[in-house]
């Protein structure tokens, strides 16, 4: 019976918190990723945490360069990543018009763990690929709100495919290209100013 329990609190720390938690209580070990278990789709930056402001340097009053990223726990199955940055809150919080769309790369392949801080194009990992944001360039466009406080999510998603090479693309055709790959999403929240 107790061999029974510890089996099934091994199969709960692998796929949900309330596991980990019982686990802990009783003095158990966790699992690990690498014992079998899965480990949670994220993503996060060493520049900022979820939910907080995000360095000036990122945004256009500064060195508008991209932020570093990170990432783990990418689906089994996965084939590639797509990370897409926007703003649901242009041009106004107080009264939004749009989403505006900063960053857009995809075809990441699945085994990258993440993208250095000011990276370009030449710096992306083989394969991967741009689009076309709402600044009208390839490369990262960092925070530029006209007014107010905006938030910035930065959206990955694990794809069961290879995207074709799509061209100069924006982000309807690519969520377009997206539709029913898309095994899992993940996404880090930042705020500026």
């Amino acid at each position: 019976m107790g061999m029974m329990i510890h089996s099934l609190l091994r199969r709960l720390t692998a796929s949900a918190w309330p596991g980990m938690w019982i686990c802990l209580l009783l003095g158990l070990p966790l699992v690990s990723a690498a014992e079998g278990g899965n480990m949670s789709f994220t993503i996060t930056s060493a520049a900022f945490e979820e939910g907080g402001l995000i360095p000036s340097r990122y945004t256009c009053n500064g060195e508008d360069i991209s932020p570093p990223l990170s990432w783990r726990g990418v689906p089994d199955g996965t084939a590639s990543l797509v990370l897409i940055v926007d703003d649901p809150d242009a041009p106004d919080p107080a009264a939004p018009r749009m989403t505006w769309v900063h960053w857009l790369v995809y075809n990441l392949p699945p085994d990258s763990d993440g993208l250095p801080e000011a990276v370009s194009e030449a710096g992306l990992p083989e394969g991967a690929r741009l689009g076309i944001n709402d600044f009208k360039r390839t490369r990262y466009g960092g925070p530029c709100p006209p007014i107010g406080q905006h938030r910035y999510f930065f959206k990955l998603y694990a794809l069961d495919t290879l995207l074709p090479d799509l061209g100069a693309v924006h982000k309807p055709a690519l969520l377009q290209a997206m539709d029913g790959h898309v095994l899992a999403e993940t996404q880090l929240l930042g705020r500026y100013p």
